[in-house]
């Protein structure tokens, strides 16, 4: 397989893995009857909390790599903004939109990695890439358009959200395409994580997890689909999106949120969410977009990959 087409199955894979993440949080806050079971907070702690201890034994032995201010300051964030703050912004937008429309908002990432790496970093997009962008934004507008009718339930606060965390992504996006470039991916995800780890062991306590453990029904039933969403939508996805940021670029590596929404409207339609015509012709136009944002790198881009 040629490192284009490797890069090409991860980012598909990817698309799948966090595609299927938004309807695991729906399954692990609630049960078939659609009563609570983990509220919001416990769900996201519990998912930081068993990511954190999985990737903890990887990072045991790189510790090292903290000593280094510059290193340092940049895994605190992409801990913070690229996962921890994130985790409980989507589990409270879930609280009042569809895991369909939350997997469509997410495709928001792009856009601000693009304004973040324009304005900040005075990155260059090629002509094919800016045009793209514009076809892949044009498919995420009509997506949430036609998606908004059939499945929005809460208020904009559970909106906006989303687009504070897709800028999160996208702040920690940035950061370790451009300040952590020479760290291997499976450092940056352990260390980021091992850093999480105390704040993981408090949010079990301070929600409340242990007793709905203890007392709840339907409590060990909702914990199997978060610790699916831990191990898989967490830890595993971000050592193989980390990898993908180091051998692409930060554009093309966001651009699977534009491929989630995909994932997320198919699956959240399986377990009888709402999806129309119109937005499977929206997401057609996505995928035109990204294929321009994939073959649109310049070569000045490419090299620095």
């Amino acid at each position: 397989m040629s490192k284009n087409a490797f890069n090409w199955f991860l980012l598909l894979l990817l698309s799948c893995i966090w595609g299927s993440s938004f309807i695991l949080m729906k399954k692990g806050m609630y049960d078939q009857a659609g009563k609570v079971v983990f509220t919001d907070t416990q769900v996201a702690a519990l998912r930081m909390f068993i990511a954190s201890l999985a990737l903890a034994p990887f990072a045991l032995s790189k510790l090292k790599t903290l000593l280094k201010a510059k290193v340092f300051f940049a895994i605190v964030v992409v801990g913070l903004l690229g996962n921890f703050v994130p985790a409980f912004l989507f589990t409270y937008a879930e609280t009042g939109l569809s895991s369909g429309f939350t997997g469509m908002l997410n495709s928001f990432t792009p856009v601000f990695t693009v304004l973040i790496g324009v304005l900040v970093l005075k990155v260059k997009l090629s002509a094919k890439q800016q045009l793209g962008m514009l076809i892949g934004t044009v498919g995420i507008v009509l997506l949430m358009f036609f998606g908004k009718s059939l499945s929005f339930d809460g208020d904009w606060g559970h909106i906006f959200s989303v687009v504070l965390a897709t800028f999160c992504y996208a702040v920690s996006l940035n950061t370790i395409k451009h300040g952590l470039i020479d760290v291997p991916a499976l450092d940056i995800s352990s260390l980021a994580f091992f850093l999480l780890l105390p704040f993981g062991i408090m949010g079990i306590f301070s929600t409340g997890v242990t007793e709905t453990l203890r007392y709840q029904p339907g409590a060990t039933n909702s914990l199997f689909y978060i610790a699916v969403l831990a191990l898989f939508g967490t830890a595993i996805s971000v050592v193989i999106f980390n990898r993908l940021i180091a051998a692409t670029s930060a554009l093309f590596a966001s651009s699977v949120t534009y491929f989630i929404p995909v994932v997320a409207v198919f699956i959240g339609y399986f377990f009888g969410e709402k999806m129309s015509y119109m937005q499977i012709g929206s997401m057609l136009i996505i995928l035109v977009g990204v294929f321009f944002i994939n073959n649109g790198a310049s070569k000045t881009e490419e090299e620095s990959s």
